[in-house]
């Protein structure tokens, strides 16, 4: 059974930090690209950032760029999203996704809220 479980979400003041953590099981982890993606309320699902299976960024959303940086640790399944200078436009529910060979899986979202 494919499970990626998302932690590290709460509430933070603007200016903040929040590192948000995503462990897999029940696939090969080091084979799939993973990303984390957000969606805020009445808004569609944007993508934050895509590693490649060895960690190598593809893609990440300008508008995050120089304030969050995504990493992933293939040795512990994991891959971890650090936000600083967090924005109360960073408000959203965050989700883990993992994507190889048309197999594509997601976790059930976390929520960030950024609010002084």
């Amino acid at each position: 059974q494919v499970r990626l479980e998302e932690s590290g979400g709460g509430l933070v003041q603007p200016g903040g930090s929040l590192r948000l953590s995503c462990v897999a099981s029940g696939i090969a982890f080091s084979s799939y690209a993973m990303s984390w993606y957000r969606q805020a309320p009445a808004k569609e699902r944007e993508l934050v950032a895509t590693t490649s299976s060895s960690g190598r960024i593809i893609k990440s959303a300008d508008s995050v760029k120089g304030r969050f940086t995504m990493s992933r640790d293939n040795a512990r399944n994991t891959v971890s999203l650090q936000m600083n200078s967090l924005i109360p436009e960073d408000t959203a529910t965050y989700y883990c996704n993992a994507n190889w060979n048309q197999r594509n899986y997601w976790g059930r979202g976390i929520q960030v809220t950024v609010s002084s």
